[in-house]
């Protein structure tokens, strides 16, 4: 590891040590404060999303479908497969309970968040109506807050680019497919290089159509990669269904003794399970509220209860079966591997010959559907900043980065993101916590109108 990546490193170790209290301090409150009722809602939530209160005449750009397949299109990605197996070699088992703690606590973050991206749309330059934590924070908080909110916009710039997703998209295929072959050695640079520049083809196809058409290919791709990699994932777990109430119990108890990770320190487990949470459902980061700001409703509430469904369906299910697979075939104390490669060996430990493969195809659906959606925030965070008018330029940044993820380390890949995701959760846990009782006065009044028919 050269001195860039110590750095980089280094950067990201201190901002979540701070950041950890605000974000599951926060949510905590959050959680207390709501008195659990969006908890209530969720079979309301369910025909939100079916579209049952759908108007195509309300101000937006997107359905409400649109809107969580397009947030669970970034979130439901590589943090749910490379992301849980870095959490595992990490912080061992007792990672992902607090992964569990984290997104608990995240369901309640972001009903606040994304109903205040809502409540408190602004207009851009050029007059279009946009939703996100720099807006919330500038119309919600006032206009004397205007440099937390452009603090978000400058971080987010960063924090929205495709690094960590790329890298591990490359990694897969190199690792999996062209190694084994003996087509590549330990010099694979020229390899990656390509790759990149393929991807960047590809990328550049759907992200210059702006969030309509990135919603529309996240409502058809998310779906069914979603049903592809849960039935691999649940045979899997069929197979050694017998260790589940072990590892389960694993898990819970190595949560509070650390003994399977880095130096045996129980606050080494608990931050990296945030951090795997948090980079895996994004509660509290802000990105989950740039997508949900763009949905066709006048009813804020409404969308927060769409969006409190994520983490649920992002972390307890996704990440714990992907852990349970990881765990029970035994890989994860079997090898050095780390990131996508580890759980590309505990697929192919269950399903010899061809379960690396289905996950390579699991892989490209997750990844590319996060980089799509991703470069509709950062392109919304550049033009809060230099004006919509010059917006698109972030794209033409966005696919220049493609090319240096897929040559870039795992560690600095992971790192930077993380470090950025650190910075931009302060404006939007700030404005959350400020702004709650106007959140909750809103579902108050819409709850007496939903009684009340």
């Amino acid at each position: 590891m050269n001195v860039v990546e110590q750095g980089i490193v280094f950067f990201a170790d201190t901002a979540w040590s701070y950041l950890l209290y605000l974000l599951i301090g926060g949510g905590l409150f959050l959680l207390l404060y709501s008195r659990f009722i969006p908890f209530r809602y969720l079979r309301h939530a369910i025909q939100i999303v079916r579209g049952k209160y759908d108007d195509p005449n309300e101000p937006g750009d997107i359905t409400h479908f649109q809107a969580l397949v397009s947030a669970l299109a970034a979130t439901i990605g590589m943090g749910n497969i490379s992301g849980v197996a870095i959490a595992i070699t990490v912080g061992g088992p007792g990672a992902v309970f607090w992964m569990w703690v984290s997104a608990f606590v995240g369901i309640a973050t972001k009903f606040f968040t994304c109903s205040l991206a809502i409540m408190y749309r602004g207009q851009d330059s050029a007059g279009k109506t946009q939703g996100g934590p720099m807006y919330v924070v500038r119309e919600g908080l006032g206009r004397h807050w205007k440099p937390l909110a452009v603090f978000f916009a400058i971080v987010g710039v960063i924090g929205c680019l495709p690094l960590f997703q790329v890298n591990q998209l490359v990694q897969i295929i190199r690792d999996v497919v062209f190694v084994p072959m003996g087509v590549i050695g330990e010099d694979h640079f020229w390899f990656d290089l390509t790759a990149g520049i393929v991807l960047v083809l590809l990328v550049g196809i759907v992200i210059f159509g702006g969030i309509t058409r990135i919603a529309d290919v996240a409502s058809r791709v998310v779906p069914v990669m979603v049903i592809l990699y849960m039935v691999c994932a649940a045979w899997i777990i069929a197979i050694y269904i017998e260790d589940v109430p072990r590892y389960l119990m694993l898990i819970i108890t190595d949560a509070f003794t650390g003994e399977a990770a880095a130096g045996g320190a129980v606050g080494a487990v608990i931050i990296t399970g945030v951090r795997r949470a948090a980079f895996s459902n994004e509660a509290g980061i802000g990105t989950e509220s740039l997508v949900h700001g763009a949905t066709k409703t006048h009813e804020p509430t409404r969308e927060g209860l769409v969006a409190m469904m994520e983490p649920a369906i992002d972390t307890m299910i996704v990440c714990t079966c992907t852990a349970l697979v990881i765990l029970m075939t035994g890989v994860w104390q079997t090898t050095s591997d780390n990131g996508v490669t580890l759980t590309a060996n505990a697929f192919e430990s269950a399903m010899p010959g061809f379960g690396s493969y289905i996950l390579i195809v699991c892989v490209l659906f997750f990844s590319t559907s996060t980089i799509f959606t991703y470069s509709y925030y950062g392109t919304k965070c550049l033009g809060f900043l230099i004006g919509a008018r010059w917006q698109f330029l972030y794209n033409y940044f966005y696919v220049g980065c493609v090319i240096a993820a897929s040559v870039a380390s795992l560690d600095a890949a992971v790192s930077l993101i993380d470090g950025t995701f650190a910075l931009m959760a302060i404006p939007t846990m700030i404005s959350a916590l400020l702004l709650a009782p106007r959140v909750m006065a809103a579902m108050r009044d819409y709850r007496r109108r939903y009684i009340s028919g």
